[in-house]
């Protein structure tokens, strides 16, 4: 008898349990690798708000920045087993992997400004891009930018001239290589951690990147010059495992591509504020001179590097770089 009413209680507690159960909110681990106060880690913030908020509770991110869940080699293995449900890396990780198309971002001057770039990336060659993905497990959400990239050195940069023999730093990028040998540098693949003791002991001469970077960075205190040649982009893309976001209900995964374009306006409006704000430090700090070039002199930087797309072609795609060309409005 006692045994009996120990089954019904157990049972009482099971049907009790159950439906709570049934409710616990769907768990989305968002790893990225920088700081919460860029661009990007403010992005994440504001897709986990607004996803919480939209699936009501339904839906519960957890946010890991600055490289505290995977590193930055770690991190596209890890989503592709599952073990994290979304990134947000740089699109030129996405060449190793077999989508070399995702190097188009990285041919110079190829944008002019940030709305020739969004019409492609929220265009149907962003998502063309997106679907070189899927066959790797990967679902691609949005685009986020991180900015225009400007040339510094220790000497003026007014012509690509200029740059002939200067040690450049660059990311691990076949594109970029071509582009810096190009102006006639000689380019230095490094890691962005090392990039500042590099500059200060004169491994390598100067560098690009984003104003937010340079500044964020302390480049200032090592580069005498910086040059606004914004002849490149660097680009974020917001992914997640395929097969997790596949399975999620109809209704969240609604919410959750709301709540994600929401961000991606949220994040671009950061990036770009950013720069300007970045820019500004800087010529306040009096300890770099920012050099603002004229048409013709931006006009014989583009000329020295338009070269680099021809010579790509067979890498990243002539049907890729014609695409982007016809939705930016570019004429080489």
């Amino acid at each position: 008898m006692k045994f009996r009413v120990l089954l019904v209680a157990l049972c009482g507690i099971g049907l009790a349990v159950a439906p709570a159960a049934a409710q616990q909110p769907i768990v989305i681990k968002f790893s990225h690798v920088v700081a919460v106060n860029t661009p990007k880690g403010k992005g994440a913030e504001y897709f986990k708000k607004l996803a919480e908020e939209r699936t009501k509770g339904r839906v519960k991110v957890e946010v890991y920045p600055n490289s505290s869940l995977f590193k930055d080699g770690e991190e596209m293995e890890a989503l592709q087993l599952g073990s994290v449900q979304m990134l947000a890396p740089s699109v030129s990780k996405f060449g190793p992997l077999g989508a070399r198309e995702f190097e188009v971002f990285d041919l110079p001057f190829m944008f002019d400004n940030y709305d020739e770039l969004h019409k492609v990336t929220g265009g149907a060659v962003g998502k063309q891009l997106f679907k070189k993905l899927e066959s790797k497990g990967i679902v691609g959400l949005s685009y986020w930018d991180n900015g225009f990239k400007v040339m510094s050195a220790n000497k003026p940069l007014r012509k690509p001239e200029d740059m002939k023999g200067l040690k450049m730093r660059i990311q691990s990028s076949k594109v970029l290589d071509a582009q810096m040998r190009a102006f006639g540098a000689l380019p230095q693949v490094m890691a962005f951690s090392e990039v500042y003791q590099a500059m200060q002991t004169g491994v390598v001469d100067g560098s690009e990147n984003p104003p937010s970077n340079f500044y964020t960075q302390k480049m200032h205190e090592v580069q005498k010059y910086l040059t606004l040649t914004d002849h490149g982009v660097i680009e974020y893309a917001v992914i997640a495992n395929k097969k997790f976001w596949d399975g999620l209900p109809a209704d969240i995964r609604t919410a959750l591509e709301g709540a994600m374009k929401d961000s991606t306006t949220y994040a671009n409006d950061i990036a770009k504020k950013e720069n300007d704000d970045a820019l500004a430090a800087v010529k306040a700090s009096g300890k770099t001179e920012i050099i603002t070039l004229t048409p013709q002199e931006k006009a014989a930087w583009k000329k020295a590097a338009i070269p680099v797309h021809k010579e790509n072609e067979s890498r990243v795609g002539k049907d890729i770089i014609e695409a982007v060309y016809k939705e930016a409005g570019f004429k080489p």
